[in-house]
């Protein structure tokens, strides 16, 4: 690696707007270092085993463990760290898991991948942001400021936090020059959509499901210097969905 070569980290990077963000940022140039529960996965052109780490975000034991590989492979400093992994569990149908449905145990492990995780790689990872003066990006959702037809109420309540965690970053890592933003995508085209998605997407001003590739660019667009005076906002990425 160069010494002019950027540097992400992503988690959650196996699929949907996690590869497409990876794909952006290495048509870009970047380093990109992977972070997903599943191994690296040998057909993925953008993929390389020494640039991803296997975890399970879901274990903090594991997350807190995690942060010494991570500073190992990334030689001491970070351009970007996105922290996009999200799990929204369903019901046995397939139903919206409501507060009177999820159990503690349900609560725990999304709100640890959701949340916490956010928490402990970006402090964790604090030196290498620094000396890089870089950039963090939250990814959050439209379901963190409203009742979704779709997202049970743990995911909801913990993209909600995680806007919250956003603005307080900001303030906190301010002051070591790295900047902390978040991202809200609505819906968006990926191969998890819950059916009855069209109905929501015939009611949104622009009438069309998002691309992955749309909120990709959100994403490099906070980790590049043309956003060098944002931190601390959370743009939408919906269609207008929230208006």
């Amino acid at each position: 690696m160069g010494d002019s070569q950027k540097t992400l980290l992503i988690t959650g990077a196996s699929r949907g707007i996690g590869h497409a963000t990876v794909r952006r940022f290495n048509r870009e140039g970047w380093r990109v270092v992977t972070v997903s529960r599943t191994p690296c996965a040998p057909e993925c052109p953008f993929a390389k085993p020494s640039n991803h780490l296997q975890l399970d975000l879901s274990d903090p034991a594991d997350t807190i463990n995690a942060v010494g590989v991570l500073q190992e492979m990334l030689g001491g400093r970070l351009d970007a760290l996105v922290n996009n992994a999200g799990v929204s569990p369903k019901g046995p149908e397939g139903q919206r898991l409501n507060t009177l449905t999820t159990d503690l145990t349900t609560w725990g492990q999304v709100f640890h991948v959701n949340f916490f995780a956010s928490v402990v790689l970006a402090r964790g990872l604090r030196e290498e942001l620094a000396a890089a003066k870089g950039s963090v990006v939250n990814v959050t959702s439209i379901a963190g400021s409203r009742v979704h037809p779709f997202a049970g109420a743990a995911y909801a309540t913990s993209k909600a936090a995680l806007a919250a965690l956003t603005r307080e970053m900001a303030h906190d890592f301010g002051p070591l020059g790295v900047r902390v933003n978040a991202i809200a995508p609505g819906e968006v085209e990926t191969a998890i959509l819950s059916p009855g998605t069209d109905k929501i997407v015939e009611k949104l001003p622009l009438q069309r499901l998002g691309q992955p590739e749309e909120v990709a660019a959100a994403i490099y667009f906070l980790c590049s210097g043309e956003s060098s005076y944002i931190s601390g906002a959370e743009i939408e990425v919906n269609g207008a969905q929230h208006v």
